[in-house]
């Protein structure tokens, strides 16, 4: 019998193993991150180019993990949904670690801390702390955050008016169509920086720890980014990105 033709079989299985087993290679060297990118300083987009805290240090994560970043945009809502059924590996966009999230995906070690803070005009003079946030005022939210369960249960006499995106809250409360806003600290005061009609109160309606979440069974990727993270803290990158978007290398 034919050597060449004995071989032939056993070239044509090793070539359907080499097809197959490269795309999964060339998976592991990727991190496909999904990120509503809306939410400066966090992450949002300039010049056309995504850009923010989040971002910048999920890219200088994935160098020390050897894998090339891959964004997905998605909105904030459909984050969670979207790593469940494995549209991305990572969700990355100013994501409270809350119980009610564990539940269902699981976090990084935290990577910053924040909380929710109240946006009002500068000249309304009825709103100076959170306790003002009584019937008849309207508080505007992005749906499918916090922000949205945190209103209605503490403050169940404000009407809340839900949005998709951030930039729509900031705009109702600027042309005075709410009384208030209510999203991350970060957020608000990137945005008060930038429109003098508004201000910040000084006390915050809560605080909270960021992670970057990932599935459940992900284990191994969790170790790799909570390693990375530590190297970052250690070597001083951390605290270089933390100068550069908030002006302090305070967490």
């Amino acid at each position: 019998m034919n050597a060449s033709k004995l071989l032939s079989p056993i070239a044509a299985v090793f070539a359907l193993l080499t097809m197959f087993c490269m795309p999964a290679q060339a998976a592991d060297e990727v991190m496909r991150v999904g990120t509503d990118a809306t939410f400066p300083p966090m992450e949002f987009i300039k010049d056309g180019q995504r850009t923010g805290f989040d971002v910048e240090l999920i890219e200088a994560m994935g160098k020390h993990m050897g894998k090339k970043v891959e964004w997905v945009d998605i909105g904030f809502k459909g984050l969670i949904p979207g790593l469940i059924s494995n549209r991305f590996d990572v969700a990355a966009s100013a994501i409270y670690m809350t119980d009610e999230r564990r539940q269902v995906v699981n976090f990084t070690d935290s990577y910053y801390r924040g909380g929710l803070a109240v946006l009002v005009l500068k000249d309304d003079t009825t709103i100076n702390k959170p306790a003002d946030l009584v019937a008849g005022k309207k508080v505007t939210a992005q749906v499918g955050t916090k922000s949205i369960e945190f209103l209605k249960n503490h403050y169940p006499a404000v009407q809340v008016v839900e949005v998709e995106k951030n930039q729509a809250m900031f705009d109702l409360l600027t042309i005075g169509r709410v009384n208030a806003a209510v999203t991350g600290r970060p957020a608000a005061v990137e945005y008060a920086k930038s429109e003098p009609r508004v201000r910040v109160l000084d006390e915050g309606l809560t605080t909270e720890l960021y992670g970057f979440a990932i599935r459940k069974n992900d284990k191994e990727l969790a170790q790799q980014m909570n390693q990375a993270l530590q190297t970052l803290r250690d070597n001083g990158e951390y605290a270089a990105l933390t100068l550069k978007w908030f002006g302090t290398t305070k967490e």
